[in-house]
């Protein structure tokens, strides 16, 4: 086996610094990363802002290709590491991210993964009270890490990110599927075009005819989803609103968070159901499909959650992409209430108003969209096998565990 030795980060490391303190701006600045784009060791960009390109920032804070990203402050949040790869513009973090940038001796791949592995490790250094908690960049240069040649560091991170590839690879074939579907509900039920062809409206409703706009608590293809379960006992599988990120269509049997300790009052998901947040401004959609029969009978949503059930699985598609649309969205958002926590109730459900196409259309429309939400389906489980597969190895490599000599890998 190749000889590894145990070292401080800063000693393979050309630079550990947080990044700016951004002045912001709504239109025309840099991309700038904050700790919610960094999730799942990816970072998105679904939740960053803008930095004025008017502030001057040194130039060892614009972010390179390879750079590591360690979220720095919070309960949580603090220790959750992903790896920028260059998009062809000037990207930042700020403050409440460190920037990690590997030196000579270490591969920048290597030390993503080095640092994913340590990520529980990273979050022991942080100091401070409960809700201000923080990592200094002094204190994360100080963490150790097992360092092996460069040569075995190539081949265990070729054989990390071949996997990441294929999830990578997947979850890009998942945005055009999405995407797909999308144009084709917009063009349908916005436009009110179908195959090419503008259908014949009713002058008295606006709408074409069979049509109606209508409360979205009294629609005809879906029901709100209202069953609770307010007492069980054991451990529960727990989907919570504050751990996802974005949008989800549910693989079979696939758990996105974990909690052993849930709210009392929960949701029991069903399948053909699609769940949003209530609070305003959070924009988190869950789609439990109908290939989706094996969920365990542990599994409960949280009550942040509301929820609708599709007539059956051709009306899900038209539920999805209603309940997933920024119009939807907007209207929720207006009709919030709450003092400490804005949020949706079931009494204010009833003024959202959506257009409902006949029920022909819509299940016209799901059974052309339902196979490429299954097909969504699909590769949501095949990455969920990949990551558990690669978060297996990551240990057993990073710990010499697996004799990397032996493998015949070409880096």
């Amino acid at each position: 086996m190749s000889e590894w030795q145990e070292v401080k980060l800063n000693t393979v490391t050309s630079y550990i610094k947080r990044g700016v303190s951004p002045k912001y701006v709504e239109i025309d600045g840099h991309s700038i990363i904050n700790q919610k784009c960094i999730r799942n060791n990816r970072v998105t960009y679904k939740d960053s802002k803008l930095l004025s390109k008017t502030q001057k920032i040194a130039k060892e804070k614009y972010l390179q290709d390879g750079d590591v990203l360690v979220n720095s402050t919070g309960v949580g949040t603090l220790g959750r590491v992903a790896q920028y790869k260059k998009i062809g513009v000037s990207v930042f973090c700020d403050s409440h991210v460190s920037i990690v940038r590997a030196n000579e001796l270490i591969d920048k791949v290597f030390l993503a993964h080095q640092l994913s592995y340590k990520e529980s490790a990273i979050e022991n250094y942080g100091k401070g009270a409960t809700n201000q908690i923080e990592l200094s960049s002094h204190d994360l240069g100080l963490l150790k890490i097992n360092l092996p040649p460069l040569p075995t560091q190539q081949k265990i991170a070729k054989t990390l990110s071949n996997y990441d590839d294929l999830i990578e690879n997947n979850l890009k074939r998942i945005k055009l599927l999405e995407e797909s579907a999308r144009l084709t509900y917009e063009e349908w039920f916005l436009r009110f075009r179908v195959d090419g062809k503008r259908l014949e409206i009713n002058p008295e409703s606006g709408l074409p005819f069979g049509w109606e706009n209508k409360s979205v608590t009294e629609c005809d293809t879906f029901k709100q989803d209202k069953r609770k379960v307010k007492e069980f006992e054991g451990e529960k599988k727990y989907y919570a609103t504050a751990n996802i990120s974005e949008t989800e269509i549910i693989a079979d049997g696939e758990i996105i968070s974990w909690d052993s300790k849930p709210s009392r009052a929960q949701i029991k998901p069903n399948n053909n159901t699609v769940w949003f947040a209530r609070m305003s401004n959070t924009y988190k959609v869950l789609c439990f499909n109908k290939k989706n029969i094996n969920l365990q009978d542990n599994s409960v949503l949280s009550s942040g959650f509301a929820g609708f059930k599709a007539k059956n699985d051709l009306c899900l598609p038209f539920l999805y992409f209603t309940i997933n649309s920024t119009f939807f969205h907007e209207l929720k958002d207006l009709y919030a209430t709450g003092a400490t926590q804005v949020s949706l109730n079931n009494d204010s459900m009833s003024f959202i108003k959506i257009i409902e196409p006949s029920a022909n259309l819509a299940e016209e429309f799901g059974s052309r969209t339902l196979p490429l939400i299954e097909e969504i389906s699909i590769l949501r489980s095949k990455n969920q096998l990949l990551k558990e597969a690669r978060n297996i190895l990551l240990p057993r490599l990073m710990t010499n565990v697996i004799d990397t000599d032996e493998l015949d890998i070409a880096v």
